[in-house]
Parts: C-alpha cells; structure tokens; sequence
C-alpha cells in the first residue's frame, strides 16, 4: 500500500469478531483515499471505494468487497481518536523534519455544522497546530465540552516535537503555564496580547505610548517596516521590538511571564482608495529577535488561517460536514489534514489542492504516488 498506510495498522479494532467481515487497515485506507479524491462523508467515500474496487484490490485485502457507508460509519464513531492521532504523528515525523527556527501557528476552530441540537451536542471545535515551513498540519486536540482552548493548547504541544521552533499563538493563548509548556519543549513563544490579558495589556500600550509621543527619540525599540500593495490596496505593516531589561520589569516585576525576552507592537495600516484604517497589535515573546524577524513571525502566524483553516473550508468542506456520530467528526478532520498534507507534498502537478484531489479521483497512477509519498 505504501508509506502511508503503514502506519495506520497500529490502530486497534473494537469490533466484535462476528463484525468484521472488511480488515480495518483496508476500510482506514479506503476512508483515506475517498478523501483524497474528493469525498466529504461516509456516501461518497463508499462510491470512491466502490469506483476504485478493482485497482484497490490489487493491494487491498477486500473479500467482501467494499464496506458501505453505515460501515464506515460506524468504525470511525468508535475508533480511538488519541491512536488515530499517534499513527497520524509517527506518518508526520517520517515525511517531514521540523526545521528549527521554522514558526509553528495554534490555532482553534469549529466545525460548524457537526452540532445536534436534538441530543444537545456542541458542535466540533478543534485546536490544530500548523508547520509553516513545512507547509504541513502536525496535530489536532478536540476542546471537550465545558473546557476551552486554554485547556486544550498544552495538551496539543505535549504530543509536538516543537525542539528549536517558534510557538505563535493569539491571544487566548496568551497564559503563564503555555509560556512555560512551550519553553519546556525547547520552543521560543510570540504571544498576541489583546484587552483580555487587562493589566498587560494596558502596560504595553502604556510603555508604547510614552516613546510614541517623544517619536521614539533615544528610544530603545529595533523599527522595521513592510510595504505590499494588490487587488486595489496598500497594506502597510510597522513593528516595534525591544528587549530592554528595564522594559520588561516594568511589564513583569515577578517574573511571571517565564522566558519574557522582548515585547513587540505592530501597527497595520491598510490604505483603499481614499479610505485608511489602522490597528495597533500588542505582543510579548522569549526571544531576542528584531523587528523585521519579528514581523515576519507575526504575520507567519497567519497561514494557519490561510493555507489550513480556509482550504479545509472551501477545498474540503469542512464546515458544512454533518458527521456526528462518537468519534467520527473528529477522526474525518484527522483525515482531512492526512489529504490535505499528502496531496500538499507532492510537486509534481502546478495546480491547486482542488485540483489535485480531481486529478487523484481520475488517475490512479498518480493517486498512489501521492499516497506513498
């Protein structure tokens, strides 16, 4: 079957003997590739299988041919998302090295249509860890009912290797234990400070404002500045970065905030037309970086919104799913970031995720390059 198969055998089966007329390696794989080739549920999954039966049984083992849907269904509603996840990271540490230095984005979001109100279940709400250099989703961890993203964050860095990588998160986030979770992995942090974190908060902008009013004249802040214009607008970026040590025990007199090595502001003003706005962006980081590194971070952060989050939307259809049965919502967005990572890998073709997913659905050749990559 190829490399990536390889390693979902791991994964125990639940059925009871009488039940398993379909290998579970065989119905993981077909769930697998039906996402690959552009199915969104359990229906379209099972006629991709059933579209494929003959080539996939020159490496599958199906005696009973292709599982329906109720099938799939059901094994992935009673599969063990935690084992899902541990083959999902052993197939990640093989395709992929974690370059340091390389800003790893953790980001939440929901699932939007995976609620059902009559059984009052919440809908799906993931926090997803995204590797920028690699262009690769790491890693997931559902955020359980009554808990919150401040939960579920340190429980998603423990399963990370983040050794020499850069942790952004926004601001809710912004907590002394996942400063010292992230610092225990032998990771740096930038933090987003908004109006959420009240007293830091409002000591930022204070120490901003005070060398903003003197225009920064023997200032200790580094200064960098970016300028991009396109489709109609002008997007102007300024940061300012400072590791003076005064500065920051003035912010932490505690020191509270473990590892606090420098605090940034980044003011994005955005010109269209005649109209501008701005906004000014608070953050506090354990490295040492300057302005022009550290802008970079900052607006690296956001690919996880961009190159994840929106193509699991409008590439796979992630927020439209109906899935909600046990564990299946959660293990078919583990397989939304396997497709997506697989078919992002491959080179070869010079078109997009959505094209790539139509080119696998008709070509088989190509289909088990991407798989055994």
């Amino acid at each position: 079957m190829g490399d990536l198969m390889t390693h979902f055998s791991a994964v125990t089966d639940t059925r009871k003997e009488q039940g398993k007329r379909h290998p579970l390696i065989s119905i993981i794989a077909i769930a697998i590739i039906g996402v690959i080739c552009g199915a969104d549920d359990w229906v379209t999954i099972e006629l991709v299988g059933k579209t494929k039966e003959e080539w996939l049984k020159t490496f599958l083992d199906l005696p009973h041919g292709i599982p329906s849907h109720d099938t799939f269904g059901k094994v992935f509603a009673r599969m063990d998302p935690d084992e899902f996840q541990a083959c999902f990271l052993a197939w990640i540490e093989e395709v992929a090295e974690m370059t340091t230095g390389q800003v790893i984005a953790i980001d939440g979001k929901t699932v939007r249509r995976s609620h059902d109100r009559a059984k009052g279940q919440k809908p799906l709400h993931l926090v997803s860890a995204w590797a920028s250099a690699n262009e690769l989703a790491i890693g997931q961890k559902k955020i359980e009912d009554k808990s919150n993203e401040i939960t579920a964050i340190p429980e998603l860095l423990k399963l990370l290797d983040l050794r020499g990588c850069i942790v952004t998160i926004d601001a809710i986030g912004t907590q002394k234990g996942i400063c010292r979770a992230i610092l225990g992995q032998e990771a740096d942090y930038v933090l987003a400070v908004k109006r959420n974190q009240g007293k830091l908060y409002e000591d930022l902008r204070h120490l901003f404002d005070a060398d903003c009013e003197d225009d920064f004249q023997g200032s200790p802040f580094d200064y960098a500045r970016t300028v991009n214009k396109g489709h109609g607008r002008i997007e102007i970026r300024e940061c300012w970065v400072t590791a003076n040590p005064e500065y920051l025990a003035y912010l932490d007199p505690d020191s509270e905030w473990k590892g606090l090595g420098s605090i940034a502001v980044v003011k994005a003003t955005r010109k269209i037309g005649e109209k501008e706005s701005s906004e000014m962006r608070y953050f506090i980081s354990s490295l040492h970086a300057g302005a022009k590194d550290m802008l970079t971070y900052i607006r690296t952060h956001w690919e996880v919104e961009n190159k994840l989050h929106w193509c699991l939307d409008v590439v796979f259809r992630e927020d439209e799913s109906r899935v909600r049965k046990g564990h299946a919502p959660e293990n078919l967005a583990f397989m939304r970031k396997i497709a997506l990572n697989a078919l992002r890998q491959d080179k070869s073709k010079k078109c997009g995720t959505k094209g790539k997913r139509l080119i696998c659905a008709m070509d088989n050749e190509y289909l088990l390059k991407v798989i055994r990559l």
